[in-house]
């Protein structure tokens, strides 16, 4: 057995991407009543080598009134995802978001279509 055969081996499994997906969905704007997944407000989420994840991720609005606190609810809820080593959130505002970013199922809900 070669060496990478064995680092390969003996590395713990990744996360796996549904299960982070199911995570994100837990999470909601407390003025919308969709998740943040749903509404579109997620534009990264990646599992690293090391099953580390890092989350980019939007609001609403710039001056959302937990801009604050949901990048530790996107945080704890990943954190809680099997395999998971670390979690890193970062606001980012470009692309600003928009209502065309939500799915199908969010503007139902929401009375859009």
């Amino acid at each position: 057995m070669n060496d990478s055969a064995v680092d390969t081996a003996k590395r713990a499994p990744l996360p796996v991407e549904e299960d982070l997906v199911a995570a994100l969905k837990t999470v909601h704007d407390p003025e919308i009543p969709v998740n943040i997944y749903e509404l579109g407000l997620i534009y990264r989420c990646e599992i690293m080598e090391d099953g580390s994840v890092e989350v980019d991720m939007t609001l609403t609005a710039p001056g959302c009134p937990v801009a604050g606190e949901m990048p530790g609810w996107v945080e704890a809820a990943i954190a809680g995802v099997e395999n998971v080593r670390d979690v890193q959130v970062d606001i980012v505002w470009d692309p600003p978001w928009h209502p065309g970013l939500m799915t199908d199922a969010a503007k139902l809900e929401l009375g859009m279509l």
